[in-house]
């Protein structure tokens, strides 16, 4: 009788035993991650994993819209190291979801509004304006509607964040908003996309004359040899509302070495803005800057660009790198900006996170492609904490300098690309960079301006 109550008291130490390493076992593997399924968005290949990877890059030298570069470039990859920005890494937080199939938040659980957050809803009412109409404005090469292109249900969706309304974009409400003052977009051809959409939007798409070209008065004019002027203003009299856009594919100061000689190299000050920023920060208003896609060596050595930092050539290796370069540039420039701001108190700057790149089954000289015609065939919706720009997240952060992050957003409509339709694109290679205007990039303005 005493050896079966032993016996019973030790197959239950036994069993007790088996349900702590059970629990253990089950501990360690959500430590590890097997049983956590965030259904995390996961970006394509070819967008933020390395700068110096976006072989796709707009060149404002060339004779076309800046697609594509003939550049070959290194297949090499670099490894990131975690001290090169303050920002938490995107990927661990990002949730994607369809936001049509989550339940409505009660009244103690609304959220903040974040322009960064949200879906895109489908609206007959859509597009602000005409691509046929908007001819003044609009790059010929970037309006698909004057392409071969059938399908334009890309021109019907708008963008709406979470927890707050977006107020309808209306251009005459707009131009009295921004009455006696100046837009500066300052970046790439992905820049020069959001400054043919504001001119499109601000017009509504229609022709008008009464728009002033002034350009002089930025000093855009045409150099000598140079296919098109470094930029291009215009002035809106009923207002006096000034748009205008500089070329800076990398946001930093660009100085030639030797002025007399048209073959001449650049200094490419990596710890100075562009000079057009730093002489013209007082007339500007809003200023929107963005860089990304011109960071690889085949630009630099196509353009003669060598890096200096502090007015001497750089003989720092690690900063040499390119995606370090770059970072080193954008905490740069966001850095004197935000000690500028306080000397300017009209004065609002916004940094625009990367655009997307679409390219599946190949990069755009392997075959690569973005001819799909199925709006939000990734879903229509996003929800994250984080930025998937982690660069440029981590240069505003603790700054005055705001986030304009696009990129999420941007990457669900890989279907609103030129794709194959670019009029005077190589044949047999795909745009998929640049935007179809009307299209993404006149959602970037919309957010903008909803934060103006």
């Amino acid at each position: 009788m005493r050896l079966g109550s032993i016996n019973g008291l030790r197959c239950k130490q036994f069993k007790l035993v088996l349900l702590a390493f059970f629990m253990m076992f089950i501990l360690w593997k959500w430590e590890e991650g097997t049983y956590y399924n965030t259904q995390n968005l996961h970006p394509d290949s070819l967008v933020l994993i390395h700068p110096a990877d976006s072989r796709f890059v707009d060149q404002h030298t060339s004779s076309e819209e800046d697609f594509p570069s003939a550049d070959s470039f290194p297949q090499s990859v670099v490894k990131i190291e975690k001290e090169v920005t303050v920002a938490p890494p995107p990927l661990s937080t990002i949730v994607s979801v369809d936001v049509e199939d989550e339940k409505e938040a009660s009244p103690s659980e609304k959220k903040e509004c974040n322009h960064r957050n949200g879906r895109w809803v489908s609206d007959k009412r859509r597009p602000l304006y005409s691509g046929f109409g908007c001819k003044q404005w609009l790059s010929e090469s970037w309006s698909c509607r004057l392409t071969q292109r059938l399908d334009f249900d890309y021109e019907q969706f708008r963008w709406q964040p979470e927890a707050c309304e977006m107020p309808e974009f209306e251009a005459s409400q707009f131009l009295r908003r921004m009455q006696d003052k100046t837009i500066a977009y300052v970046g790439d051809s992905l820049g020069r996309q959001m400054f043919q959409s504001m001119m499109c939007m601000a017009t509504a798409g229609q022709e008008r004359a009464d728009v002033e070209d002034v350009g002089a008065e930025y000093g855009f004019v045409l150099a000598p040899g140079a296919k098109r002027p470094d930029g291009w203003a215009y002035r809106f009299p009923s207002t006096n509302t000034t748009i205008l856009y500089h070329w800076s594919s990398t946001l930093c100061d660009l100085e030639p070495l030797n002025p007399s000689d048209p073959a001449t190299s650049y200094a490419m000050h990596l710890d100075r803005p562009p000079a057009f920023v730093r002489d013209n920060l007082h007339r500007i208003h809003v200023l929107v800057l963005n860089t990304g896609h011109h960071w690889n060596r085949g630009k630099l050595r196509a353009n003669r660009w060598e890096m200096y930092l502090g007015g001497v050539p750089n003989n720092d290796r690690n900063t040499a790198v390119i995606w370090k370069a770059k970072n080193f540039t954008i905490h740069s420039v966001v850095r004197w900006l935000d000690d500028q701001l306080p000397h300017h108190p009209h004065l609002k700057v916004f940094y625009r996170s990367i655009s997307p790149r679409h390219f599946f089954n190949g990069d755009w000289n392997t075959g690569g492609r973005c001819d799909s015609t199925s709006p939000l065939a990734k879903g229509s919706g996003i929800f994250q904490n984080h930025s998937d720009d982690a660069d440029a997240e981590g240069a505003v952060m603790g700054t005055r300098v705001k986030l304009l992050d696009i990129t999420a957003l941007s990457r669900l409509r890989d279907e609103g690309h030129i794709s194959r339709y670019s009029i005077k694109a190589t044949q047999g290679i795909q745009d998929c960079l640049h935007w179809c205007l009307p299209g993404v990039p006149d959602t970037w303005n919309e957010i903008l301006a909803a934060q103006l």
